[in-house]
């Protein structure tokens, strides 16, 4: 079973900070091989990806990004990290993460909310 659960969300005031977290419960060593990632989702939108980063290390993020996101990984910790800066209103958004290994695990998502 992979159980992955996310933090780290909440109201932030945009242009400011937010770094999410999502920990990753396995019997075995799912970083070295799956490939991680952060999706995000409004009402009524499809998710659509925010970075992701691969057993390698190779990361790729949504175009909207623009360099104000970083994703990284701590594998002893089986945590994995979304930095956010430069926050703007259209990143209000439900934040999942996931881990894709043959199959796609999903949490159960992390609300962030942008106020002018």
């Amino acid at each position: 079973q992979v159980q992955l659960v996310e933090s780290g969300g909440g109201l932030v005031q945009t242009g400011g900070s937010l770094r999410l977290s999502c920990t990753v419960s396995t019997s075995y060593d799912i970083f070295a091989f799956a490939v991680m990632g952060w999706y995000r989702q409004t009402p009524g939108k499809q998710r659509e990806l925010v970075a992701a980063v691969t057993a390698g290390r190779e990361t790729r993020y949504g175009d909207f990004v623009r360099g104000r996101f970083t994703i990284s990984r701590d594998r002893s910790k089986k945590t994995m990290y979304l930095q956010m800066n430069s926050l703007e209103p259209d990143d209000t958004a439900v934040y999942y993460c996931t881990a894709r290994a043959g199959v796609n695990y999903w949490g159960q998502g992390t609300q962030v909310t942008l106020s002018s």
